[in-house]
């Protein structure tokens, strides 16, 4: 219901919006502070003197989210009603392109050895490594039965894949025991639709690993995320939006994509990635801007590391605020507390700066100062609706 009425609200101006996902930066507190508090990041406390501050609830109270979900509702999609697999992401994001019928995974190298899993990730080889063994498995594999195996390199140990051919569906199971000193686990149908499907993964599985036989530490190979690609409205339809991605890891080019953004390439770094916005400034009006390696060291448990990281996002900042958007924001997907050094359930902090933000009390970036914002503690979901007011891309409601 809201989705349709936001939608017939939405038009078109040339006001900016540019969202900054912090990537996992929300946390606990350690010796007393978190990253955010312990970071020196006056360019970010700042910003959050002058803005509307507040808490989000990613997906629900209690509920930790993965970055799928996170982000599809920072933009603005109930996550709960539009579940899209991981392997969607992951092909969109290495720019492969799905066709209907196509059903997509998320593939991992990984280490076995005496019939276990001893490495999920095998040992994270390089990049080059990955396009070395991609080449060798698309040289051998072209098809499993009636169906063509299509597969390309990601970061690291990471690449993607699409089986196309007849009658391949979801739901399955992922091909991943989640854990080290595990037995492979082969993919299961969850519905009898899905058999075939469930045939052509374990077979694909089989072969790569008497492929790579001889290989070291990339032997074997683990599956995730089967799906179908999703029916999805675009973000222009939806709001009028001409937005545009700048993001380093593949699944989030993904996401972006499979919203409508256009995908800007960049490089490496934040200032690589806040300059794209400069140089696309003119282009559009929506920007979506990622940094991944906050959430990197809270997965770590690397508390220093992170506030290393949110100290360089700080030091990149007026890279952006010197374009003056109509409106900045700045959030999470998740929380990745270095305690657990995983996603939690924690609420994200989120600042939204511009003309018409209301300013409250919170004084810095942070978990507890957002606690105090005039916001409060909002669903996702809600973001896209505070940005698309703030930047008066809304009209009235009602006479």
């Amino acid at each position: 219901m809201f989705e349709e009425l936001l939608s017939s609200l939405a038009i078109k101006n040339e006001n900016k919006i540019v969202l900054l996902v912090m990537d996992g930066v929300g946390d606990l507190p350690v010796n007393g502070k978190t990253p955010l508090e312990a970071a020196r990041a006056p360019n970010l406390d700042r910003l959050a003197s002058e803005a509307s501050c507040g808490l989000l609830n990613i997906v629900y109270y209690g509920i930790t989210a993965g970055s799928g979900p996170g982000h599809l509702a920072l933009f603005g999609y109930d996550p709960i009603i539009y579940q899209i697999g991981r392997g969607v992401l992951e092909v969109l994001g290495v720019d492969m392109e799905m066709k209907k019928g196509d059903l997509a995974a998320r593939g991992n190298f990984a280490t076995i050895e005496n019939g276990l899993i001893t490495d999920r990730r095998a040992g994270r080889i390089s990049t080059e490594k990955n396009r070395e063994l991609v080449d060798i498995i698309k040289n051998n594999i072209q098809k499993i039965e009636d169906v063509e195996v299509i597969i390309k390199s990601g970061k690291e140990h990471r690449f993607a894949v699409i089986f196309r051919g007849s009658d391949l569906h979801e739901p399955l199971s992922d091909a991943d025991p989640q854990q080290t000193g595990l037995k492979p686990a082969p993919a299961k149908a969850h519905e009898p639709s899905a058999k075939k499907a469930e045939r052509i993964i374990n077979k694909f599985i089989d072969e790569v690993t008497e492929l790579l036989a001889s290989e070291k530490p990339a032997n074997t190979v683990l599956m995730r995320g089967f799906a179908n690609y999703p029916a999805i409205k675009t973000l222009k339809e939806r709001f009028e939006l001409n937005c545009a991605a700048v993001a380093t890891y593949p699944m989030y080019r993904g996401l972006a994509r499979l919203v409508g953004m256009n995908i800007l390439p960049t490089g490496e770094t934040i200032e690589d990635e806040f300059n794209t916005v400069r140089e696309n400034y003119g282009d559009f009006d929506y920007f979506f801007v990622h940094v991944k390696k906050t959430d990197s060291r809270g997965e770590d448990g690397n508390f220093e590391g992170k506030v290393k990281e949110i100290e360089k996002v700080d030091k990149a900042l007026p890279m952006l605020t010197d374009l003056n958007p109509s409106v900045l924001a700045v959030t999470a997907d998740h929380s990745t507390p270095c305690k657990l050094a995983a996603h939690s359930w924690h609420p994200t902090p989120v600042l939204i700066h511009g003309k018409y933000a209301f300013t409250d009390d919170a004084k810095k970036f942070s978990e507890r100062e957002c606690a105090k914002g005039i916001l409060g503690r909002i669903p996702g979901t809600a973001l896209i609706s505070l940005l698309m007011a703030n930047s008066l891309k809304f009209k009235k409601f009602g006479a």
